[in-house]
């Protein structure tokens, strides 16, 4: 901005100002009348709506699935889709802290004296995508399946075993997805790298007896699994004898 135009635009400002109302007690009135309509709104719908209670918390489940609140869906999403366990800090701090420093100091960077939409198409279509950007994000996260799953597709030995090895490799991947393995032990790019070994290839390692004998009398901390009905074993060890 020249000096030209800032002595134009402070000359606006002023006619602007004097014609205008104060703030005390013109807009003062219309946030306290609007806080009173909202106010009112949520003890309204709160009264007839009542508030939605879940099942009561049983702290020793395993299979409990947690869900962050709706706006934190886009972030929730992006660290859903980036899998390496470097990128994690960078997603989930680096770049909301880098969105959130380039908001505070907009007011800096930003110094066009324009504020009509149609002249800066520049600021507006930055504006569009990150609005864009993170709906989208949003939308996929509140759709997004359990966090639990497993995103493995079958190897070629069980494609070549026919409709039944497939069926029984994804069955086993979903009794390892709702068992809580993930919490321990780390299949592919899904679950945690401990305290558990990655099971990864395990069946390379292991055969399919010792796979039994490991779920049936582990060593702690592993929990045994003497009480999973023998079908849901049978796949579990089927699905973790593939992993070569």
């Amino acid at each position: 901005m020249n000096q030209l135009e800032k002595e134009a635009y402070l000359r606006e400002y002023s006619l602007l100002k004097s014609k205008g109302k104060p703030f005390f007690p013109y807009a003062v009135a219309k946030d306290g009348w609007m806080a009173v309509i909202v106010m009112v709104t949520i003890i309204l719908m709160s009264l007839t709506l009542g508030a939605e209670l879940g099942p009561k918390v049983d702290p020793t489940t395993t299979t409990y699935v947690p869900r962050p609140e709706w706006y934190f869906f886009f972030l929730f999403e992006v660290l859903r889709i980036i899998k390496p366990p470097s990128l994690v800090p960078l997603a989930a701090i680096g770049v909301p802290s880098l969105c959130m420093i380039l908001l505070f100091l907009l007011p800096f960077y930003d110094r066009s004296p324009e504020r009509r939409p149609e002249r800066r198409p520049i600021a507006m279509a930055a504006a569009f995508l990150t609005i864009a950007a993170m709906a989208f994000l949003t939308y996929e996260g509140a759709n997004a399946g359990s966090p639990n799953q497993i995103d493995m597709e079958p190897p070629p030995s069980v494609m070549a075993g026919g409709e039944e090895a497939i069926r029984a490799f994804e069955a086993g991947k979903q009794v390892v997805a709702q068992s809580g393995c993930l919490a321990c032990h780390k299949i592919g790019e899904n679950g945690n790298t401990g305290p558990g070994p990655d099971l990864s290839e395990i069946g390379g390692r292991l055969p399919r007896q010792a796979i039994a004998r490991t779920l049936v009398n582990p060593t702690a901390p592993m929990p045994p699994y003497v009480d999973l009905p023998d079908e849901k074993r049978d796949n579990l060890v089927e699905f973790l004898a593939q992993l070569k």
